[in-house]
């Protein structure tokens, strides 16, 4: 028998997985998240192939910032132009958008190349307990 190690992205079974993100610390939980969707839990891993699975992360809301990270933490966005840095906070983004911050966590712990940016889309993340992808049949993930 032949060994093979090269897995074609269409012979691995992308599974559907949700993630209750409810008092969980967020860089942990983030590493957990990016090593799924990368297909690192799975036996057939190769580097260099979409072997990963889909997460959907629910209360993304209600994630754990440790020590005083909630106040402390600033995401820095710049336009190019002088003088145009803005900083926004942690908290401030969980009152406004709660899914930019496990998606910005997610999102650093991947590789930067294009097969990253294919990834992050099956990233699904939504602030309150419900999603819309029942019909996925999604299982709960074990840590």
């Amino acid at each position: 028998m032949k060994t093979t190690l090269i897995t074609e992205p269409a012979e691995s079974e992308k599974n559907w997985y949700v993630v209750d993100a409810k008092n969980l610390v967020l860089g942990r939980l983030a590493v957990k998240i990016a090593n799924v969707l990368r297909g690192r839990h799975k036996a057939i891993y190769t580097p260099h192939t979409d072997t990963g699975d889909y997460v959907i992360v629910t209360n993304a809301d209600k994630v754990k910032l440790t020590g005083k990270k909630d106040d402390q933490k600033k995401y820095m966005f710049f336009s190019g132009w002088r003088g145009n840095e803005k900083y926004v906070s942690a908290s401030e983004f969980r009152k406004k958008n709660p899914a930019f911050i496990i998606e910005n966590a997610v999102k650093g712990m991947l590789p930067r190349n294009k097969l990253s940016r294919k990834i992050i889309k099956k990233l699904k993340v939504y602030g309150g307990d419900s999603h819309p992808h029942t019909a996925q049949e999604p299982k709960k993930f074990d840590y």
